[in-house]
């Protein structure tokens, strides 16, 4: 499917300032943002932007300061602490 977005063109002048590819930093947006709202996958963002790994998927999130780790992620990563704490104290 292609989309086609109207923009002004002052506003696409200043966006372009900014972004020099701004086809591409639209695409990458609306990318974001499916993720965050989980419209879509990690993987499907590798296909939709054309990242050839998991890896490269996972650089342009953290770049973009999004992390994919849960309340319960953090309380397992906690109770695993405890316990190899607990194991280190042991005689």
């Amino acid at each position: 499917m292609q989309i086609t977005l109207e923009v002004p063109e002052d506003i696409a002048e200043g966006l372009e300032s900014r972004w020099n590819d701004l086809p591409r930093a639209a695409l990458e947006s609306l990318a974001l943002e499916a993720y965050r709202s989980r419209a879509l996958t990690a993987a499907q963002i590798r296909r939709l932007l054309g990242f050839e790994t998991r890896m490269q998927v996972d650089a342009f999130l953290k770049e973009h300061e999004i992390y994919d780790y849960s309340v319960t992620d953090f309380e397992l990563d906690r109770e695993t602490l405890r316990e190899l704490r607990m194991r280190e104290v042991q005689p």
